[in-house]
């Protein structure tokens, strides 16, 4: 009886050992600084808008309609690129698990 308890109790722990994240730290830290340079981009954005009693012609900036569109573009760009980066020794160890 002890025997089967302590090979389920093993096969759970190896199982446990073998399982990882789908994303490296190295995919987590790209993502974290793809996510800073959307708020970048999002933050250009803000300013005060027009109201019905003063126009302010500060909505058409080329801050706010060109520079901070395109960084937050950028960063969702290098959001994907950071989700599907392969490092190179963690694309070989599956190489040689799958031979």
């Amino acid at each position: 009886m002890k025997s089967k308890e302590m090979k389920s109790t093993s096969s759970v722990s190896r199982e446990s050992e073998n399982a990882s994240f789908a994303l490296g730290k190295t995919n987590l830290m790209l993502i974290a600084v793809a996510f800073v340079v959307i708020v970048i981009g999002f933050l250009l954005m803000l300013g005060p808008g027009t109201t019905p009693e003063a126009y302010n012609p500060d909505i058409f900036s080329f801050r706010r309609i060109v520079l901070a569109p395109g960084i937050a573009f950028a960063g969702f760009v290098f959001m994907v690129y950071a989700i599907m980066f392969n490092p190179k020794g963690k694309k070989q160890q599956s190489d040689d698990k799958a031979a």
